[in-house]
């Protein structure tokens, strides 16, 4: 983008304009994103960047054809894969990595050590008053397999390092020095008592988790999906859990919302939470954190460091 006298950026929250207020050379507007395209403020002619509000993909598109002189989508989340392909010629696509990757580290840590340690099973018969001692799993010295090698990733593996796991090994989409790469996935998965997907939704990662991925991993071994719901065929999955083969840790899901009659509700070994990796207080002061990096790129006349390539 080039360089301008007063870049004018559409925002749709209060945390937006107090975020943004001070960057020199920028023109700061709030929108109201509940009330669509005619929610929108006279300087929407004249606007160079839409900020979408978070995870708001269908409002966004119909604001973008409102705002013809558009030339930046730049997004609140990591993830972009809902507006990939669905922007009009000519407006770029900015995500928002390095803003959630600690909070859904820190969900990934939580939820593998609930599983390791039977939380879920304790807290049902805590309801039921019933006393069940045994001895449980343990996070110590488990072989964890990162398919993912971005910021995530490395929040996830530094997280892990004080638990004392076993060796942790990063998957990316190519191989380089500390990465293998995503063809190396069959002779790796053998290997792994824990598999985390950190991975954006891309043509390449859509069904990434077929039944041959979770047959290739061990008996007993847990897959955590902490990336997007069609990463993994659901019906394999839930496969794999019915027979009591695998166990499973799931923030996303494949339909989603999860429709309250489906099997994977009930399917043993499982935890399940609601697409809340990244949703904690502050999430919103994060991403505008990021959000001035890329503004402050775009107004020295470059590309923002987030720029969406492709599919990433």
């Amino acid at each position: 983008m080039s360089e301008k006298s007063e870049l004018i950026v559409l925002v749709p929250d209060e945390v937006g304009e107090r975020a943004l207020a001070s960057l020199d050379g920028v023109r700061v507007v709030r929108y109201d994103e509940s009330a669509g395209p005619e929610g929108l403020p006279p300087e929407a002619a004249d606007a160079e960047v839409l900020i979408p509000g978070f995870l708001a993909q269908e409002a966004a598109t119909a604001m973008i054809k409102a705002c013809p002189k558009v030339r930046l989508v730049q997004l609140l989340s990591a993830g972009a894969e809902k507006f990939i392909g669905h922007l009009p010629d000519g407006v770029a696509l900015s995500d928002c990595k390095g803003a959630h990757g600690g909070v859904t580290a820190e969900w990934v840590l939580a939820t593998v050590l609930a599983v390791v340690r039977e939380i879920p099973a304790f807290v049902r018969n805590q309801l039921t008053g019933h006393w069940d001692q045994h001895v449980t799993d343990t996070l110590l010295g488990k072989r964890i397999l990162l398919v993912g090698a971005g910021d995530l990733a490395e929040q996830t593996s530094r997280r892990l390092a004080p638990f004392d796991v076993g060796p942790v090994t990063l998957v990316g989409s190519r191989a380089r020095e500390g990465v293998h790469g995503t063809d190396e996935l069959p002779d790796l998965l053998g290997e792994a008592d824990v598999v985390v997907l950190l991975v954006p939704l891309t043509d390449a990662t859509r069904g990434l988790v077929d039944a041959a991925f979770l047959a290739a991993m061990p008996d007993g071994a847990i897959l955590v999906n902490a990336a997007r719901g069609p990463v993994v065929a659901t019906d394999a999955l839930l496969a794999e859990l019915q027979a009591e083969r695998l166990r499973a840790a799931i923030d996303v899901t494949d339909p989603e919302p999860l429709p309250a009659d489906h099997p994977l509700w009930s399917a043993p070994g499982l935890l399940l939470t609601p697409h809340v990796g990244g949703s904690v207080p502050g999430h919103l002061d994060r991403a505008y954190r990021v959000v001035v990096t890329q503004l402050e790129a775009v107004r020295a006349g470059g590309d923002p460091p987030n720029l969406v390539v492709g599919q990433y």
